[in-house]
């Protein structure tokens, strides 16, 4: 073996070619690709305010995590359970599309991570829920990435997305029959379902701003049925001082004629979520948050 590998880097060294070692390739990252948004997405642009995640804010060094109260229902019964979103500023590297421990490294780039999380229990065993999101952070519309996973005891299922420029790759692996490990495109020129809780956050919302958008539905379930595309309208209004805490705006967003999300965000930046109700009979509702360093504890 010895011998194979000394002969393999004289071949190389003859052919004029830079050896390496492995560690040394590894390094060799090429930068950050970066993928522009659809142009259905690019004319949604106007309603936002691309510049919502470059706020000082952001630069603390801490993650704003956010419990809510929350339903869920599930064998057709309402499940309570509390719920948490993560919100916070990560550097990614383009060679991996993870978060970086080297921050010297050429192809490195700013996201925005959302986690949510959440635990609920039922009669004979307990749902975990994880879902990541990742947005570059000028690019509030826009989905860099997507992982979400479901576990419980029959089983449990892994789906990833990645924006490849033309459309989204999935990758999923199910405990289901009839789904499995496989792959399949999405569609490039959609918002989701899973991400309006951070998306909506950056509406310009003094602007009232009302329009029309293509949404992916919910892909936070434990199966991986072909995904459904809604012709939604997104509309923004004040909301009732009697259906909030603090003061805020309320985003309807109606999905078709018979299912329609309402989400409602504070007044004041960071415009966080306050409630938010689905027609699947999610909900939630916002019941404490603050700033810090999660991951030192």
């Amino acid at each position: 073996m010895r011998q194979s590998l000394h002969l393999f880097f004289l071949l190389i060294v003859a052919a004029g070619l830079p050896a390496c070692t492995p560690e040394e390739a590894e390094k060799k990252a090429t930068p950050a690709k970066t993928v522009a948004p659809d142009a259905a997405l690019k004319r949604l642009l106007p309603n936002f305010n691309q510049q919502w995640a470059m706020h000082k804010l952001w630069e603390d060094g801490l993650a704003e995590v956010a419990t809510y109260e929350a339903e869920r229902e599930i064998y057709k019964k309402k499940r309570r359970f509390e719920y948490t979103l993560i919100t916070v500023k990560e550097e990614f590297n383009g060679q991996f599309n993870v978060k970086t421990d080297d921050y010297q490294r050429p192809d490195i780039f700013p996201v925005m991570k959302v986690n949510q999380f959440g635990r609920i229990p039922t009669e004979q065993y307990p749902y975990h829920l994880l879902t990541s999101l990742f947005f570059r952070r000028d690019q509030p519309v826009a989905l860099h990435k997507l992982t979400t996973s479901s576990q419980e005891w029959c089983g449990n299922t892994f789906k990833a997305l990645t924006d490849e420029g033309s459309h989204y790759a999935q990758s999923y692996n199910s405990y289901w029959d009839g789904q499995g490990v496989g792959q399949r495109r999405l569609r490039h020129d959609v918002l989701f379902e899973d991400a309006l809780p951070y998306t909506l956050r950056a509406l310009n919302f003094e602007a009232r701003p009302a329009f029309s958008a293509t949404i992916c539905d919910l892909q936070q379930t434990s199966k991986v049925t072909p995904p459904v595309y809604y012709a939604a309208r997104v509309m923004v209004a004040e909301g009732r001082p009697a259906d909030t805490a603090e003061a805020a705006w309320l985003v309807t967003v109606k999905l078709d004629a018979q299912k329609e999300n309402a989400y409602w965000f504070a007044r004041e930046y960071p415009n966080i979520l306050l409630r938010q109700t689905t027609w699947d009979g999610r909900s939630l509702r916002l019941k404490k948050h603050r700033r810090y360093a999660y991951w030192t504890h």
